[in-house]
């Protein structure tokens, strides 16, 4: 027996400092709030990194950017990176408090989706979109305003699109349509569309490629894709719920630029560094446009004393 216990004990003391070993890799988390459009990229992306690095667990959690935003400054959850479908989250949200820098890197365009049994979609088009869904036997969807900005986006685009197509009041009659079917964000109503439960819904181009939903472009005057119209989209804007009980926030129109941080008690801030190096690298930025979005030439705002030196390298300055 004690010749038995000779062989099996340092047998069994090296299985266990094997397993700890292995959970101590696991244990190694990046965590990554990301807007929902962001989701199918980002997985990729990071099933990629995580096969070249596998000591590392990528945490995705998708989300409206303000919810992500809230999650962190109302909530207190940890988080290594935030990444928005709108910039200006971070920079409204985040920044003093939570991170000191910001770096823009995608656009993205707004569309109309729809399947082929929802009414009327064999006459849509860029010139009656807002005929259609003003029709009551018309039911569409969009994303909460005050969690999501394609929520608050597809509110400036109606606003933008009733002057363009000279509809005084266009914009409330949208608005105050169908608000039984306001998803908390956008990539929440594809599931309802390709049940039928919609006919439309006002969406982010990326996504409908990413899922492939057939959509109808919309002009670049209205579709806040193009920096050309930067001075038009401006002229229009909205308010949003704040962090505090009756507070509002002012968002104006403008061009759809993505942004992300580290946040700066990031858990893990040495990984979410070399993530983001690769994630706005090449590769990454290859992902990024074959699901749909257009990678921009990186430009940092905030604090560029306090980015981490590998990421200013990718940054054009």
């Amino acid at each position: 027996m004690r010749k038995l216990n000779s062989i099996f004990l340092p047998l069994f003391i090296s299985s266990m400092i094997f397993l700890v070993s292995c959970k101590s890799d696991k244990e190694k988390e990046i965590i990554i709030f990301h807007a929902g459009s962001l989701s199918v990229p980002l997985k990729e992306i990071a099933t990629q990194y995580m096969e070249m690095n596998p000591g590392i667990d990528i945490k995705l959690e998708g989300a409206g950017s303000i919810a992500c935003a809230r999650k962190i400054t109302e909530l207190g959850k940890p988080c290594d990176i935030m990444a928005s479908a709108d910039y200006m989250v971070i920079e409204k949200f985040l920044v003093p408090d939570y991170t000191d820098w910001n770096i823009w890197f995608a656009t993205n365009e707004m569309v109309i989706a729809y399947h082929d049994r929802s009414a009327n979609s064999d006459i849509i088009n860029s010139d009656n979109w807002y005929e259609i869904l003003s029709d009551e036997d018309v039911v569409y969807g969009r994303a909460d305003p005050n969690a999501d900005p394609c929520g608050y986006r597809t509110v400036l685009m109606f606003k933008l699109a009733a002057d363009y197509y000279g509809k005084e009041g266009l914009d409330e009659v949208l608005t105050t349509k169908d608000q039984n079917m306001i998803r908390p964000k956008g990539v929440d109503l594809v599931a309802l569309l390709e049940t039928n439960s919609l006919d439309y819904i006002i969406e982010y181009k990326s996504v409908c490629v990413q899922h492939q939903l057939n959509y109808i472009n919309l002009p670049a005057e209205i579709n806040l894709s193009d920096p050309a119209f930067e001075e038009l989209y401006n002229s229009v804007s909205m308010d949003i719920t704040g962090d505090r009980p009756g507070e509002t926030i002012k968002i104006q129109g403008g061009s759809m630029i993505y942004g992300l941080t580290i946040l700066n008690d990031a858990p893990n801030r040495e990984d979410a560094t070399d993530f983001l190096y690769y994630f706005l690298g090449e590769r990454g930025r290859a992902v990024i446009q074959k699901h749909g979005q257009t990678p921009l030439s990186l430009y940092l705002s905030g604090s560029g004393g306090k980015v981490p030196d590998t990421l200013l390298d990718l940054i054009d300055r």
